[in-house]
């Protein structure tokens, strides 16, 4: 079964990427996932995933892109830190208001019995849920490509980004 998010977000795909069930693409942890498929067939497909949880306690943006590299490198293997920048200064509306943490990661993972460098781009953010006051809750929204791939996708993932909005109230 999927994961689910605490708070409800509004999605819209760029060209070119479909949305995929979570448990059938291998990541059943993630409240969404969606597929580069102009990439199919060439050995492994650029995904984007969406995951969240509430926060218990007082965390820090780095301690929770720490708990990240480190869930990584728990399930996939050898994960190197490349760049970690905190943003949420943007004055467009959207959830780049909120203070987050963008994190490159590179990755040395098996992909069907093939060893396989991945580079990953996370964005990490903490919401209050306006639905239950008080509670804070973590965003992380990834793009997993290839190295080689990167380039080709990455703007995607950045307009997807730019694009997500919390989930208006139902009336």
């Amino acid at each position: 079964m999927p994961g689910t998010l605490p708070v409800p977000l509004e999605i819209e795909l760029p060209p070119g990427w479909h949305s995929a069930p979570p448990d059938e693409v291998g990541a059943p942890q993630a409240a969404f996932v969606a597929l580069h498929t102009a990439s199919r067939g060439q050995g492994f497909m650029p995904n984007i995933t969406v995951t969240g949880h509430t926060l218990q306690g007082s965390v820090s943006l780095h301690g929770l892109a720490e708990e990240s590299v480190r869930r990584l490198r728990e399930n996939v293997g050898a994960v190197d830190v490349v760049k970690r920048t905190e943003v949420g200064t943007s004055p467009a509306p959207g959830l780049i208001d909120a203070p987050g943490i963008v994190q490159n990661v590179r990755i040395q993972a098996t992909v069907d019995g093939q060893p396989m460098e991945l580079a990953q781009s996370q964005f990490l953010l903490v919401l209050e849920n306006k639905r239950k006051r008080g509670e804070r809750v973590e965003i992380e929204i990834a793009l997993t490509a290839r190295t080689s791939q990167l380039g080709d996708v990455l703007e995607d993932f950045q307009t997807f980004v730019s694009a997500l909005r919390p989930a208006a109230p139902a009336s």
